[in-house]
């Protein structure tokens, strides 16, 4: 952390940009923070977002910490990056370039309202028209928002996710006394980012209703842990949210759907998965059974994710057990229905991936 601050004199980050820096937890690096201060090796200059800068004896702290400096990334040097995009730029062919991802991997745009996808996003966004994006698990919602939004904060929702895991809570600090971190919410809010509720609808209504008075017209929470303060949304904040109907537990109330002006489907690219030269057959048989799944006679039907695992298990262990994991991966109840169309496409009998004799 004192490398980060050292190689920027004079420029202050906020905890959640350290954070995303490092890879590690907001409440960790703020007590980090914390501790370089109370050191005299950095300063506090800023509030509200807490922001952190280097003093003349930084450097010496930087020097004696293991490992290169970490590069400022630049969603983090650039908070509204993703409202303020430019649009996407079209390819020699007349196609949008794929957009790299945080994890490295290319994400290829798709059309939506005759836009690219990640454009129509973006206008959205500018527009403050919050977005669902719902789907079965694998066809690319995430994918797409990390795309669309460089300055993406993400919260993982599911049934154990608090107010506090949203808002904020107090942390034991390195004197052992405690300090209250802010949250996603409240650093999305102060910040002017985009906040992703992944899996928005595993989590309680009661804790949603925590996010929904900085949605709406007022723009604006009470933290009641935190003395009551109350946080008021920068330009740029924009709440956008994935759901997995098919997932047990993931329930869409009212409430919550009121909230997402637009609700958008979001189904595999099959097209692109034959783009990305994965095996034929493979591909073939996920259409066989989405086709299938629509019509109501099978449950499940392998999405982008699986076919890029197929591909990926077919380059190490062969076609052969990359086709018997596809059949094992599938849920109990369509096993069977999926091992006859597998083996019906491949010409021969296929079961589920197992271990077989000692050799």
């Amino acid at each position: 952390m004192a490398k980060i601050l050292a190689a920027s004199p004079g420029t202050g980050f906020t905890v959640t940009e350290l954070a995303r820096m490092l890879g590690h937890s907001g409440g960790a690096v703020g007590n980090a923070c914390e501790t370089l201060v109370c050191r005299g090796e950095a300063e506090r200059s800023g509030a509200k977002p807490r922001t952190y800068q280097a003093t003349s004896m930084t450097g010496a702290a930087a020097q004696q910490a293991p490992g290169p400096a970490p590069e400022p990334s630049p969603a983090a040097s650039v908070p509204h990056q993703s409202a303020r995009q430019a649009p996407t730029a079209p390819s020699p062919g007349g196609r949008p370039e794929p957009i790299t991802r945080p994890n490295g991997q290319k994400y290829h745009p798709r059309t939506l309202a005759q836009l690219p996808d990640v454009e129509a996003l973006r206008r959205l966004r500018e527009a403050q028209v919050p977005v669902l994006l719902y789907g079965p698990p694998g066809t690319g919602k995430t994918s797409l928002i990390e795309a669309a939004f460089p300055d993406l904060i993400t919260v993982a929702g599911d049934g154990d996710t608090t107010v506090g895991d949203l808002i904020g809570e107090y942390t034991q600090d390195s004197s052992g006394g405690y300090e209250f971190i802010y949250g996603p919410l409240v650093t999305a809010m102060q910040e002017g980012r985009a906040l992703l509720l992944d899996d928005a609808t595993l989590i309680s209504p009661k804790v949603l209703a925590a996010l929904y008075p900085a949605m709406d017209g007022r723009r604006q929470i009470q933290v009641k842990a935190h003395k009551g303060e109350t946080i008021t949304a920068a330009d740029g904040f924009y709440v956008i949210a994935g759901h997995n109907p098919g997932v047990h537990g993931a329930v869409l109330t009212e409430a919550l759907a009121s909230r997402f002006s637009v609700q958008i489907q979001v189904g595999s690219d099959y097209d692109l998965a034959a783009a990305l030269k994965i095996n034929r057959t493979a591909v073939r048989i996920a259409r066989h059974l989405a086709a299938s799944q629509q019509a109501g006679d099978v449950g499940w039907a392998p999405q982008l994710r699986e076919l890029i695992a197929f591909q990926k298990i077919a380059d190490v262990l062969g076609t052969e057990a990359a086709f018997a994991n596809l059949v094992g991966i599938a849920p109990l109840e369509d096993r069977d229905t999926v091992a006859e169309i597998v083996t019906k496409a491949i010409g021969r009998p296929v079961t589920a991936l197992a271990l077989g004799r000692q050799l």
